[in-house]
């Protein structure tokens, strides 16, 4: 079996069902294409796909790929529960692995419905029947929502079986808020006190409002690819291992113990760990950077355990200590987790290996863990399945030498650049804007210019104010960048090359917001036919 690893990842914001603008083939289409962006390879370059969703028509996967591309490439649809994200990355990574494709994808999305989950098809078996008949024999079914209620008594027997108490799960959706502020692509970023918490809407048991995860929209995009294919293109620098990647479904004890802690996945997700650790030859306390499951603060509570982060029974204390967070042992969902980051169901597992990713090639910005050098990823569904999936850089020592190599000299001055003279036709030309162009695009832009001399220029396009404005080495944090050449931007500004087809070429590369990069289309369009003719304006003016 060969070596897997990450090359390109991605996410879109995650957002409240119906208030997201466009569909789920929209959402796809922007995680895809920045998940290209991000590899650094083609959509005629990826050999098989996989597409992860829980609520959909049967080939919703083929809806959100053909937006991309129409290849021909075999796409498998994914579905299995609240894990259909992981799922997906798995069946794409044993591809790579087994030989069948040198390349893959693996997208997941969701277009939710708001409130708690609930039933679909009322007229068959529930699939979880068996879990929730269970249930009920151990404890009183009440109104509030199921699968809450079935957390909330798992964290109930815990607490009377080790004595953790409530305020422990208050700990722990305190410190994923915290850590969300961080996350752009977070659905919440507000940091709340412990007392607010604790205080919020009640739910069931000791679970409060703040304490479970919403539903969302969005989606999410990870590409994998063999060694052969990382050399062959030259993407050791950014490659990260997939060391090993188990799952694992119910076991007996789910039904015959009489355990709510095992009726909610302890024991399949303490199996798929101590598979993983004892392929992978690594242990828990190799780790320094977890994305765990945590769909109630209860399910991240009883899972330290169950990944062996921390003894039976161990998992108040290890939250108590700060072993959960920044400067303790581990640091577990640094992204917020889903209780604040979100959770659509199908890209919640990609949106993990996305995280981690970053984590590893040291590119999470203000949540960047120090020295991450091993990376856990914790996805479950109850029904049931469990992916869990350990990750660490594949050619450390490439990224520190490609990084070295790629760094260009900022240019002190606008001076030298072909496209100086544009962008000063192109602030004309936003000045004179008779048809409402600047008000449909209001944003901060960033444009990054690499001439032949090596020098980057660096400009700000402004157009959240007025008619605009337009500076060289601008103080303003853009939403999105263009990295373009000096030689290619000007049949990009007038039009002789679409964006997304420069983009596919690799003549433009994106950074940050993709869905807002992909609105520039139509500016563009707008733009091209009036920027040339004051372009031809000022030629004649000079004759």
């Amino acid at each position: 079996m060969g070596r897997v690893f990450v090359i390109g990842v991605a996410m879109t914001k995650f957002d409240k069902p119906g208030t997201k603008a466009g569909d789920y083939p929209d959402w796809g289409k922007e995680a895809i294409l920045a998940a290209l962006q991000d590899a650094n390879v083609k959509m005629n370059e990826i050999q098989l796909a996989t597409a992860g969703f829980a609520y959909g028509e049967s080939t919703c996967g083929q809806r959100v790929i053909y937006e991309v591309g129409m290849t021909g490439i075999p796409i498998f649809n994914v579905n299995n529960n609240c894990s259909t994200g992981s799922t997906a990355l798995m069946l794409a990574k044993e591809m790579v692995e087994c030989g069948k494709a040198e390349c893959a994808l693996a997208v997941g999305f969701e277009k939710m419905q708001k409130g708690s989950l609930g039933s679909v098809f009322n007229d068959r078996v529930h699939p979880m029947e068996k879990h929730i008949e269970v249930m009920s024999e151990l404890v009183d079914i009440s109104a509030t929502p199921i699968v809450a209620q079935m957390f909330a008594n798992a964290g109930l027997e815990h607490m009377k079986k080790y004595g953790t108490k409530p305020e422990h799960l208050v700990k722990i959706a305190w410190k994923n808020h915290k850590h969300s502020v961080n996350n752009p692509n977070s659905q919440f970023r507000d940091e709340y006190t412990l007392e607010q918490i604790e205080k919020s809407p009640r739910v069931c048991g000791p679970l409060t409002k703040l304490q479970c995860c919403p539903t969302s929209d969005g989606a999410a995009a990870v590409i994998v690819a063999s060694e052969s294919f990382v050399k062959s293109h030259r993407l050791e620098s950014k490659a990260v291992e997939i060391l090993g990647m188990e799952m694992a479904t119910d076991l007996p004890s789910t039904f015959n113990e009489r355990s709510l802690l095992k009726l909610v996945g302890y024991d399949m997700t303490k199996l798929a760990a101590d598979r993983l650790y004892k392929k992978t030859g690594k242990r828990a306390s190799d780790v320094q950077v977890v994305e765990l499951h945590d769909c109630f603060s209860a399910n991240e509570l009883i899972t330290y355990e169950a990944l062996n982060l921390c003894p039976p029974g161990g998992a108040g204390g290890l939250v108590d200590r700060g072993d959960n967070t920044y400067g303790g042992k581990y640091v577990v969902n640094p992204s917020g987790g889903l209780i604040s980051k979100g959770h659509p169901i199908g890209a919640t597992g990609l949106a993990q290996c996305a995280e981690l990713s970053w984590q590893l090639r040291g590119e999470a910005g203000p949540r960047q863990v120090p020295n991450a050098k091993l990376a856990l990823q914790h996805n479950i569904g109850l029904g049931g399945a469990v992916v869990v999936a350990l990750y660490q850089l594949g050619f450390p020592q490439s990224k520190n030498s490609n990084t070295r190599a790629r760094k260009t000299a900022a240019a002190a001055s606008e001076d030298g650049f072909i496209v100086t003279p544009f962008l000063h036709i192109l602030q004309e030309a936003m000045l004179e804007d008779q048809d409402g162009l600047v008000e449909k695009h209001r944003a901060i832009y960033g444009l990054k210019v690499q001439n032949d001399k090596g020098e980057e220029g660096f400009w700000i396009i402004n157009t959240k104010k007025g008619k605009g404005k337009i500076e060289f080495n601008g103080k303003d944090k853009p939403a999105v960048t263009f990295v373009i050449k000096d030689a290619d931007i000007i049949d990009l500004l007038t039009g002789k090359i679409e964006p997304q087809r420069a983009f596919f070429q690799g003549k433009v590369k994106i950074q940050g917001n993709m869905g807002l990069a992909l609105k520039l289309t139509e500016l563009q369009r707008s733009a091209a036919s009036k920027i040339d003719a004051l372009r031809a304006k000022h030629l004649k003016s000079k004759l």
